[in-house]
């Protein structure tokens, strides 16, 4: 079966700046790069299905195949990858605000058509998160890798295995050992624990965080041990989809904020706001740039 997927503003859309940024981790596990072809499991109907997406330049969206023998909701399979994607956004404004920019107009340039790849899932989002505080990205995908072998539902195709992430009701079933055996630290094993047992309880829901407004949905998340100011506006930057969202204390936005601005030092909190302040409405997509910008 065969769907595709249209893309917004396609005249800024690049696949292939996208398959960049998707490729940025060999340990990467939850979505395949391979030639032109990106590869991953969608939850549908608690059935796992294998899709390869490919551009589609002359329809100005994407292909996907649907490559397992299931019945499939196509409504939610191209709502899901829209949402991956972004490929709804438009990107007019922010190319308007970010020509105008010396530190954003040199990025656009060299990324035109990369958009916003999110994480497509909240319970990935906010775990993802917890994972990844003060520590590498390498050693946090890592331990990411290590979650989802025990614990994600997988199929098989051409002697591959394609992994989905664990659900909230799984992780929650855990004990704090179960993660700290995986070299998680027993703060994060709990944080990450409480974050599973309040999504399988429904204290914290999709439904209600979608209710709110930015600044209404950032205090909703930080209500939950474990989710300061950056990991909230990391998940409502990557999730969410609220482009004002700033992870104004994110390390990587510091070194890449040095690096075009040739500093000799990392900047500190107070000339990150200075530097960021008027990015408002383009925040989001501003530091994603920035995050490209370290990518090798």
């Amino acid at each position: 079966m065969k769907i595709i997927i249209p893309v917004t503003d396609h005249s800024n859309f690049s696949f292939a700046e996208c398959l960049v940024f998707l490729r940025r981790s060999d340990k990467e596990c939850l979505h395949e790069v391979e030639d032109h072809t990106l590869r991953k499991v969608i939850m549908v109907n608690n059935t796992p299905v294998l899709t390869a997406i490919t551009d589609a330049p002359e329809q100005k969206g994407l292909q996907v195949d649907i490559l397992t023998d299931e019945v499939v909701d196509i409504d939610y399979v191209k709502n899901y990858i829209t949402h991956w994607l972004h490929l709804d956004a438009d990107l007019n404004e922010f190319y308007i605000f970010a020509g105008k920019d010396k530190v954003l107009a040199p990025l656009i340039r060299q990324y035109k058509g990369l958009r916003l790849i999110g994480i497509p899932e909240l319970f990935e989002a906010l775990t993802w998160t917890i994972t990844g505080q003060q520590i590498n990205l390498s050693f946090a995908y890592t331990l990411k890798q290590r979650l989802i072998h025990a614990y994600g539902d997988a199929v098989t195709s051409g002697g591959k295995i394609y992994y989905v992430y664990p659900q909230p009701a799984t992780i929650a079933a855990l004990e704090p050992a179960d993660l700290v055996g995986m070299q998680f630290s027993r703060s994060k094993a709990a944080y990450i624990l409480s974050i599973a047992k309040a999504m399988a309880e429904e204290r914290l829901t999709l439904a209600h965080l979608q209710s709110l407004d930015y600044t209404a949905a950032r205090e909703y998340l930080i209500s939950f041990k474990g989710i300061g100011n950056w990991s909230a506006n990391y998940v409502l930057m990557k999730f969410s989809r609220y482009w004002q969202a700033l992870p104004l204390e994110d390390a990587g936005l510091h070194n890449a904020l040095k690096f075009q601005l040739q500093l000799p030092a990392k900047p500190s909190l107070a000339e990150i706001r200075e530097y960021t302040n008027h990015w408002q409405q383009h925040a989001a997509y501003a530091t994603f740039y920035l995050w490209r910008s370290l990518q090798q």
